[in-house]
């Protein structure tokens, strides 16, 4: 199995103020929350564009743009649930899928880069990539099941526990992707574009920072 039978899935929502990024307000305004989520997006769709896939899918909650960069299919969300709605995305698809969210603007082609080499899926039904939270910012499923996400309990610390082991009593073998930490809070924005200083993210960040007069990157007004 070749890493160009893999298809990359991002499951987003369209960046509207007051729809995205709700934690970061305050400190930051709902416009400002919007724009960290657009740039967070762009930076993911970047990583996305570059990683070797069959397809490569914006599952999207809202109405694509013109941000959507060319190479990216777009698909609707369907309503429901979160686990509902990423079981519905893998369902879209009958080859090997890799599932990542635009919470981690760090991301880039290397870190993904295991779950699509040549090797990816030799020895291997699933891949996963926990968050810092206890959540996750990556799945991989060899054959993508929507029943190995249906019902497991989200935005919860032991979500990503509770994710994986739903893959290991279904019997799966499952590796794992690095940790990354999810943007969530304006502490996690600070931390993130500190990981990552030349992304969208990271511009973006600094631009409102020093525009709006906080204290600090993420800080009180």
């Amino acid at each position: 199995m070749t890493a160009h039978q893999t298809t990359l899935l991002v499951i987003a929502k369209e960046p509207l103020p007051g729809r995205v990024k709700t934690r970061l307000t305050p400190p930051y305004t709902p416009d400002e929350a919007a724009e960290l989520a657009a740039a967070s997006l762009a930076d993911t769709l970047d990583a996305v564009l570059a990683a070797p896939a069959r397809r490569r899918v914006l599952v999207l909650a809202g109405q694509p743009g013109p941000w959507v960069p060319a190479g990216i299919e777009v698909v609707p969300q369907c309503a429901g649930s979160l686990d509902e709605r990423l079981a519905a995305a893998f369902a879209g698809c009958t080859e090997p899928a890799l599932l990542i969210g635009m919470d981690t603007p760090q991301v880039t082609p290397g870190l993904l880069a295991p779950a699509l080499g040549p090797e990816a899926w030799q020895d291997c039904d699933a891949w996963f990539g926990p968050a810092v939270d206890g959540g996750f910012w990556a799945l991989g499923l060899a054959e993508p099941d929507p029943s190995l996400l249906r019902g497991v309990p989200m935005s919860r610390a032991n979500t990503g526990t509770l994710q994986r082991a739903r893959l290991t009593d279904a019997g799966l073998r499952v590796r794992n992707l690095p940790t990354l930490r999810d943007v969530d809070t304006a502490d996690d924005a600070v931390r993130v574009a500190a990981t990552a200083p030349s992304s969208h993210f990271a511009t973006t960040l600094t631009r409102l920072t020093t525009a709006a007069g906080h204290t600090g990157l993420g800080g009180s007004r």
